[in-house]
């Protein structure tokens, strides 16, 4: 059976945390992103492909490929955001998206809104940070 709702709808703490109506909606979430990060990345190639080196002035020539590089490695980007979002879509189809790796504490709708790719609670992902920070000191 599949979970409908209306297309204004955003998960609510009334509800139970990651019902099915939460796990269909983050579902959606993360496959629409994917589509687009994957549309991007087609017209980044078409882009690319149709860009020879035709400029002839030097300065031209290396603004452009600039541009290619940064293209490039934004799109280098979108490629490990994908597998995380794959990864997402995988934690949701066995149950354990939504909540924390560490802790197994429900990560929060509100945080897995902005990110939905999260696997840290707030919580634990500023520990995360903090300890990342205390050993790049070192």
């Amino acid at each position: 059976m599949a979970v409908t709702f209306p297309p204004d709808y955003r998960p609510s703490d009334d509800e139970p945390f990651m019902n099915e109506r939460h796990r269909e909606y983050f579902r959606q979430k993360l496959i629409q992103w994917k589509i687009e990060l994957l549309r991007e990345a087609e017209e980044t190639l078409e882009s690319l492909q149709e860009g020879g080196m035709q400029e002839a002035d030097l300065a031209d020539r290396a603004s452009a490929e600039m541009d290619r590089a940064l293209e490039l490695r934004t799109r280098d980007r979108a490629r490990k955001l994908i597998a995380k979002i794959d990864a997402a879509l995988m934690r949701i189809e066995d149950g354990s998206y939504g909540f924390c790796e560490e802790t197994g504490e429900p990560i929060g709708l509100r945080r897995l809104e902005a990110r939905p790719i999260a696997t840290l609670s707030l919580e634990a992902q500023e520990r995360h940070e903090r300890m990342e920070r205390t050993h790049r000191q070192d």
